[in-house]
């Protein structure tokens, strides 16, 4: 069954995600043994802890390596099961991919994930919100659409977009910035969810706050062997990296810069991924489910086999040939 795969980014961890790890499988002894060297705490533990913790568990240095570890077990067995055509990944997801492509190895798509983490933290100050542009049915909804740009163009450039998430935008800003989408954006409820709120422990990710990251991430890993990736790779801006035709070269600058600083298109990447490889399934490993639904939503912007709506796609997914397989439900 032709696949494409698409990794999750933060957020993806939380506490149904816990007591997962396989300590005996080779991933996780060298995540450990790589842990142990840059002297942060244990994934194992962390994973076995008796409790879930925001503050220790949601910390980028812990929860990034976290969902990098447990998004690369899944891919392993995504890969055994099937014949994956494109890879793909949601922000953080993005060094996920590198590594799941071949583009990095284990180790090395480890080390980026820890070093990110651990570079951002002592650059972070703002975050992020989250806000939907579709209705219940999934659809998109041209008002608030508009609401989102005139928020951002009234922000006086403290606010910016940071992710194109689907039927979500994903905006990210300075404090003052944050403070002023969440009152410039009216209430809006999908699926008995109430928006905007702000997203917890993320900073002011895909935007020009994050440009002292860039220097830092260049020097700190340099030495990272980049390699042209043995499956496809679709980054955020929707642009495809083959086997025969990729450039190590802009993979190396595009990671470390573009990514880091301008908004990510999470959007874009899919409806490349259902256009120019037409999958059978996409895959969306763990930890947790947070793109399932937005996968769909544009599934359903694009009419992908027919669907206009998310009673639509609900039925599809229903049937014995279901369009997208998340590996973990949690």
């Amino acid at each position: 069954m032709r696949a494409v795969i698409t990794c999750p980014g933060r957020g993806s961890y939380t506490e149904k995600s816990m007591g997962t790890l396989p300590g005996e499988h080779p991933f996780v002894e060298i995540a450990e043994q790589l842990r142990k060297e840059a002297e942060l705490p244990s994934l194992l533990e962390l994973d076995r802890a008796e409790r879930f913790s925001g503050a220790v568990h949601l910390r980028p240095a812990n929860v990034s390596a976290l969902i990098y570890l447990i998004c690369a077990l899944d891919c392993e067995q995504a890969r055994r099961d099937h014949d994956v055509v494109a890879i793909a990944g949601n922000s953080m997801g993005w060094y996920s991919a590198l590594a799941m492509a071949g583009a990095l190895s284990f180790a090395e798509g480890f080390r980026l994930v820890q070093e990110m983490a651990l570079i951002q933290e002592r650059f972070e100050q703002g975050g992020q919100i989250l806000y939907p542009l579709v209705d219940d049915e999934w659809r998109t909804d041209p008002e608030r659409v508009a609401l989102v740009e005139q928020a951002i163009a009234e922000s006086e450039g403290e606010a910016f977009w940071s992710i194109r998430l689907g039927g979500y935008a994903v905006l990210a800003g300075t404090e003052v910035g944050v403070k002023h989408l969440l009152g410039a954006l009216p209430q809006a409820k999908v699926g008995g969810t109430l928006y905007p709120f702000r997203l917890m422990r993320h900073g002011p990710y895909h935007t020009k706050l994050l440009e002292p990251v860039t220097a830092e991430a260049h020097r700190r890993l340099a030495d990272l062997n980049f390699r042209a990736p043995e499956v496809t790779l679709i980054d955020g801006r929707g642009r495809r990296h083959t086997p025969w035709s990729a450039d190590v070269d802009e993979l190396r600058r595009y990671t470390f810069g573009e990514q880091v600083t301008t908004p990510y298109d999470l959007t874009a990447s899919l409806r490349v991924a259902l256009r120019e490889y037409a999958p059978d399934r996409m895959v969306l490993p763990g930890p947790g489910n947070t793109l399932g639904g937005v996968v769909a939503q544009v599934m359903i912007a694009e009419g992908w086999r027919g669907l206009r709506s998310k009673a639509d796609f609900q039925v599809m997914q229903k049937s014995e040939d279901p369009p997208i397989e998340s590996m973990r439900r949690a």
